[in-house]
């Protein structure tokens, strides 16, 4: 552990952002995986399309926030719009 009181603070900090960056990361997740499923199930075309909306509107949250680089973040919407149109 460190001992000067700034390092003190950082250590601090720098938890507090893990914990919000990890929980920003489970959402993008959890968000690409419902899409997913309802591509994998054949849902409503509709139903689809919302999740994929969705899912993008969380990877764009999560590269506002820093969590995650905007071409990542891109590449994966890119990803998902390509299931997408094979899916409709």
């Amino acid at each position: 552990m460190a001992n000067i009181k700034s390092a003190k603070k950082r250590a601090v900090l720098s938890e507090v952002r893990r914990l919000r960056n990890r929980t920003v990361r489970s959402t993008v997740r959890t968000a690409v995986r419902r899409f997913e499923r309802a591509v994998a199930n054949s849902d409503a075309a509709a139903e689809s399309a919302a999740t994929f909306r969705e899912a993008c509107r969380q990877l764009d949250r999560a590269v506002t926030r820093g969590v995650m680089h905007r071409n990542a973040a891109a590449r994966k919407k890119s990803r998902l719009a390509k299931k997408l149109s094979l899916h409709a």
